[in-house]
């Protein structure tokens, strides 16, 4: 057994009681070892789809049970960057922070954008950081996000970066007619972190690890396989792991527990065994799914509104790791988060393999007439991800787009600068395309919006067009734009803000 006094790291640890010895004969007190970097939450923020896929409808078109809760499904437009792109932005916007001054992007992604390119990089970008922003994107299974807090907050505690920010999401794309369908969904969840500030702070953590094989994706694969024996996993993987791990955090009385739950039923047999009081994830589990990288954290941020102790628990790739946070008030963007995931529309089983490119109509698409690659999106990546404008110097009009307006277009003048576009404003104007070739989806909104900067700007809308109005107040997103060459696109629509 040995503690790793840097990090508050235990390891050894079998889950029988000698946690509580160690804990009373180290004089450990919460989880932090005295004289080390206390790292805080400052903020949290999360995510998920709009559309939401029954279970039942699933089971119905392969005529059989369809089980119970529904799961979260990604619409064209998003992907697990615009999911980590929407969860990063509310924990920025919860924690106060100025984007330029956040250090560190560590982003947790079971399945990245780009199977080999720019997904930090573009993310990084799209949320505003500096560009000597450090980090790591982690990924290759559903372990991915609970790694990325831990190595966010190592870096934080040995102060290599002052302010951290965490995002892990994901969006599982199952087989079709394999049991885990049912279960798979997506979401995202984000932490800023720092020595300063917040009302909560990271403490002990636990892992164990297997090399056993469960639920995996082979290369060249784009489903994740199903279980090859669920008994097999349930017994001899599943629940020893897992349950080893939880047992050595339950000494510390958690009031509240993030599980794991593939199936919807392990998660209770873990809560069985440690005397779970509270299993937050249950609840977020039923509305989005199994949201893999992203599931532990999505489980437990919103319960961090409360003051007590709180454990999260992931699982993925042969691998459980447990961490413990200490709330001592709620922490800021906590309470938004049930808000934040719940606002979902039914869709139907046929749109979601339609969505996840599992059923492709037949016939010709036009291709952009510009490669991702070319000098344009080279040229032109920070203007788009970043939304910058051109703001005059003499007049002060701000020129959108920057790229297309080297000179003012009210006063003529030469002087212009780089500055970042207002993130909401009013629909000045908009027309709906009912008919567009592939692989554009009609109804196909778009609309020009007077921004509250003053800028004026066309943008798609990222809806189907009922809820639009002139002097309807919008906000931007992020959005992949198209899927070409097998490269993502992104950049910004604009969404209809509930009314009042």
């Amino acid at each position: 057994m040995a503690i790793d006094a840097f990090t508050g790291r235990l390891d050894g640890l079998s889950g029988r009681g000698s946690f509580a010895d160690l804990t009373l004969e180290s004089g450990f007190s919460g989880g932090q070892m005295p004289g080390h970097a206390v790292v805080r939450i400052v903020g949290v923020g999360a995510a998920a789809p709009g559309l939401r896929l029954a279970a039942a409808d699933i089971g119905a078109a392969w005529n059989r049970k369809g089980g119970k809760g529904r799961a979260a499904l990604c619409a064209p437009d998003e992907d697990t960057l615009t999911l980590a792109w929407d969860a990063g932005t509310a924990a920025v916007e919860a924690a106060g922070a100025d984007p330029t001054a956040i250090d560190g992007l560590w982003w947790g992604c079971g399945r990245p954008p780009f199977a080999d390119g720019p997904s930090h990089a573009v993310l990084a970008n799209a949320l505003g950081l500096a560009h000597h922003a450090t980090g790591a994107l982690l990924s290759g299974s559903p372990h991915s996000g609970i790694e990325a807090l831990l190595a966010a907050a190592d870096a934080v505690s040995a102060g290599s970066v002052r302010t951290a920010l965490v995002v892990v999401s994901d969006a599982i794309r199952p087989g079709p007619g394999t049991g885990y369908e049912q279960r798979a969904g997506a979401g995202a969840a984000a932490l800023v972190l720092g020595l300063e500030g917040g009302t909560a702070t990271l403490g002990v953590r636990a892992t164990r690890s297997r090399p056993l094989l469960d639920r995996y994706r082979g290369d060249g694969e784009t489903d994740t396989r199903d279980l090859y024996d669920g008994r097999l996993f349930r017994e001899e993987i599943f629940v020893p792991i897992v349950g080893e791990v939880a047992a050595a955090l339950a000494p510390l009385a958690p009031s509240v527990w993030s599980l794991p739950d593939p199936d919807g039923r392990l998660g209770a047999v873990i809560a069985k065994q440690v005397g779970a009081p509270l299993v937050a994830s249950t609840a977020t589990y039923a509305e989005v799914g199994d949201s893999g990288s992203a599931a532990a954290l999505l489980g437990i941020v919103g319960a961090l509104d409360a003051a007590g102790v709180a454990a999260a628990v992931a699982y993925g790739g042969g691998r459980a790791t447990g961490i413990i946070i200490n709330v001592e008030a709620p922490v800021a963007g906590a309470a938004r988060v049930a808000a934040m995931i719940t606002d979902g529309t039914p869709a139907s089983y046929t749109r979601a393999l339609r969505n996840r490119g599992q059923l492709v109509a037949g016939g010709e698409t036009i291709p952009m007439g510009v490669p991702p690659e070319s000098a344009l999106f080279a040229r032109g990546a920070e203007e788009m991800l970043q939304l910058l404008g051109a703001r005059c110097v003499d007049c002060g009009t701000i020129n959108t787009p920057p790229s297309l307006h080297p000179h003012c277009t009210a006063c003529g003048g030469p002087k212009l600068e780089a500055v970042h576009l207002a993130r909401t404003g009013t629909v000045h104007t908009y027309v709906v395309n009912y008919t567009m070739p592939a692989p554009f989806e009609a109804p196909l909104p778009i609309a020009v919006i007077d921004l509250d900067d003053g800028a004026r700007i066309m943008l798609q809308v990222d809806d189907d067009g009922t809820d639009l109005a002139i002097g309807r107040r919008v906000r931007l997103v992020l959005r992949r734009y198209a899927y070409e060459r097998g490269v993502p696109v992104y950049g910004f629509k604009a969404k209809p803000l509930q009314e009042a």
